[in-house]
């Protein structure tokens, strides 16, 4: 498809860190740039945009294939994706620089985002007013280098911040958790009948299983790795290592969204859990000692909260979509 069949939208969300991040998991999203609009100046930069200098906001602006993704459907990721009731600026980051936005590129979309937020505030999924405004595209300056894909060039720092700045905790309070109809986790009562009684210790209490004597440390065969108690889909082999530490240990999980971070003050430290969206089972922690090379992060996880499925078997398993990754 040719840049000409590609559409733009504009969005201020507070930090263009977590906005960039939550509209590129988007199918159809070409590409998410993080910058600067909304001011008189003829330009901007970080230091006066985020001081509250200018009149510029944090912004992304988001390039998108029409046919796979609409701008009705960007204006409900926005929406689900930050604080439409604060008009002093998104969760930690406090300023007009900071506020909520949507800026139309033509009539239409000032249409749709005005019919958008009008189904939004009579939901009475807010009990206060939404005072997110819609106002007219103005020109965008793209964010200094260092601020484009933060997320993915600094994990730790943006995850760190994230978690921090409170964002996800505000989100998961008004949304609830999202329910996936093929990743359905059991009640307690089932959980105990279908897990062994160390998978139920390691996904349903945070237990740790021992090093070097579990199911898939050493494991080297082409697959994927699935949770042991819904099936939801979390690493694949092509980013399993040895670490040397007696657990499955892996560079990245196979889909962010299916992996939960969370602060971890047990045994007397602070460390960052992992656990699976949609079963919420402890599935192990993440460090900073991993593959300098593949993003320096390492996912311990345990065999224990893993089910594990060899690429040969995706199909027949439910998991054909994943086949081409192990294809040669």
């Amino acid at each position: 498809m040719a840049a000409d069949d590609y559409a733009t939208a504009t969005f201020s969300g507070g930090c263009f860190w977590c906005s960039e991040s939550d509209f590129e998991k988007l199918p159809g999203v070409v590409e998410v740039i993080s910058g600067y609009t909304g001011g008189a100046a003829a330009d901007a930069v970080y230091q006066q945009v985020a001081s509250g200098q200018t009149e510029h906001i944090e912004s992304v602006q988001v390039v998108f294939e029409a046919d796979k993704i609409t701008y009705d459907t960007l204006l409900e990721a926005f929406w689900r994706h930050i604080d439409p009731t604060d008009a002093g600026g998104q969760f930690a980051d406090r300023g007009n620089q900071y506020r909520s936005v949507i800026f139309y590129q033509n009539e239409a979309q000032r249409l749709q985002a005005e019919k958008s937020r009008d189904a939004l505030s009579q939901s009475g999924r807010f009990n206060k007013p939404l005072v997110t405004e819609i106002l007219p595209a103005m020109p965008f300056y793209p964010a200094e280098d260092y601020h484009q894909n933060y997320y993915r060039e600094n994990p730790v720092r943006y995850r760190y911040y994230r978690h921090n700045s409170g964002r996800d905790q505000f989100l998961e309070t008004v949304w609830g958790r999202e329910v996936h109809p093929d990743y359905v986790k059991p009640d307690q009562q089932a959980l105990r009948q279908t897990l062994t009684p160390l998978e139920y210790e390691v996904t349903q209490q945070d237990s740790t299983e021992p090093p070097f004597n579990n199911t898939f440390w050493d494991n080297k065969t082409p697959g994927l790795y699935v949770d042991v108690v819904t099936g939801e889909p979390l690493f694949s082999s092509a980013d399993k290592f040895d670490s040397g530490s007696g657990w499955p240990s892996f560079v990245k999980p196979l889909d962010a969204k299916h992996v939960v971070e969370k602060t971890d003050r047990k045994l007397f430290s602070v460390r960052t859990e992992v656990r699976s969206y949609y079963g919420d089972s402890h599935l192990g922690h993440v460090f900073e000692d991993g593959p300098a090379a593949r993003g320096g992060l390492r996912y311990c996880i345990n065999s224990a909260a893993l089910r594990f499925i060899p690429a040969s078997e995706l199909s027949q398993a439910g998991y054909a979509q994943f086949s081409h990754l192990f294809e040669e």
